[in-house]
């Protein structure tokens, strides 16, 4: 049996998608059976967009639909590939309407049930229904009239139909949001090596090297890349800058503080999980870093300190010797779920 418990809805989905010529919708009311991992914890849904089928299979279409960019040259999968855990292999996209370049990297996209503790690299969006709002909307992104695309949106027989069953209503931007956010929360990752072996699925192994980084990892790691999901949502200073001073940008450079204003936020960055590292090069939140032998020469000796560098981190680095580098990095390739990037219920819907 399948470590992440495959969906029976999603497989559903498939089966509507692939069933005609054009996009199928589930029956109105349909609910989305969302099914936790075992070893996962509960997640905490959003209680004003509770997920349909329908809502899921809607979010799956505009999600790959170059409609929602001012220039119908840009989707959401510009930037988030499900190859790469949607995520774009690059340490700047450039792929925005405007054709520049951004100064964040793209996150990857997986087990954003979960992700309750704001988005963004700095927490600037409360939940995925008004994260949508900010690339959708952004010049060096999607640069796209609100008004104008839900009049587009509105004049495809596909999406008057798929509104109507997602939401019993035409298509509105607060909608859009809601079906893209219904989408994302469907993408859950748990299949990895790691996970097999955790629950000990056909007697699933790790080598010694795998175990023993496990062990680090454990030990120095997971106070910040916490529980399964190898993320504690929230944010800190990881030692990557010691000097933000930079207000440029309404304060990109500083982090969690452009948000709330504090000083220990100062530098503070979202954890990313450690789940799929193998798809979503480079890291950091600005890309800088190629491999993942360089994030881990960064926390062993590369740690700069500033006042509000994580307690959980040393002022001089971990020290990692060579070994216990190969053994860390043998450990974080368990944890990369290839069913995930391969799932062809999360790819373009076919027909479409």
């Amino acid at each position: 049996m399948m470590v992440c418990i495959r969906k029976i809805a999603v497989l559903l989905l498939a089966l509507a998608l692939n069933a005609c010529d054009k996009p199928g919708f589930a029956p109105k009311n349909e609910p989305y059976r969302f099914e936790v991992p075992a070893h996962f914890p509960e997640p905490v849904f959003d209680t004003e967009n509770p997920a349909s089928l329908a809502g899921v299979q809607l979010g799956r279409m505009l999600f790959y639909d170059t409609r929602l960019s001012a220039n119908n040259q840009v989707s959401c999968a510009s930037c988030h590939d499900p190859k790469l855990a949607f995520s774009d292999g690059v340490k700047l996209s450039n792929a925005g309407v405007s054709a520049t370049s951004l100064l964040r990297h793209s996150p990857a996209l997986f087990n954003l049930a979960w992700a309750n503790n704001g988005l963004f690299w700095d927490g600037g969006a409360t939940n995925l229904e008004s994260q949508a709002f900010a690339p959708l909307t952004a010049h060096d992104e999607m640069a796209q009239d609100l008004d104008q695309l839900i009049r587009e949106l509105n004049a495809v027989p596909a999406y008057v139909s798929g509104f109507r069953q997602a939401f019993n209503e035409p298509a509105s931007s607060q909608n859009l949001s809601k079906a893209l956010a219904q989408f994302q929360r469907s993408l859950v990752s748990a299949n990895s090596k790691y996970d097999r072996y955790r629950l000990n699925v056909n007697g699933a192994s790790l080598t010694a090297d795998e175990l023993k980084g496990q062990v680090l990892v454990r030990q120095k790691c997971q106070s910040c890349h916490a529980g399964e999901l190898f993320t504690d949502q929230s944010f800190h200073n990881n030692g990557i800058d010691a000097d933000f001073s930079n207000v440029e940008h309404e304060g990109i450079f500083q982090g969690r503080y452009r948000i709330t204003y504090e000083p220990a936020d100062l530098g503070n960055f979202k954890t990313p999980s450690l789940r799929n590292l193998a798809f979503t090069a480079p890291y950091m939140h600005d890309g800088r870093l190629a491999t993942l032998a360089e994030v881990i020469q960064h926390y062993a000796n590369g740690i700069k300190g500033s006042a509000t560098l994580s307690t959980q981190i040393p002022k001089d680095g971990f020290g990692f010797s060579e070994q216990e580098k190969k053994q860390i990095i043998a450990f974080l390739n368990t944890l990369n779920d290839y069913s995930f990037i391969e799932n062809p219920d999360h790819r373009k819907p076919p027909n479409f």
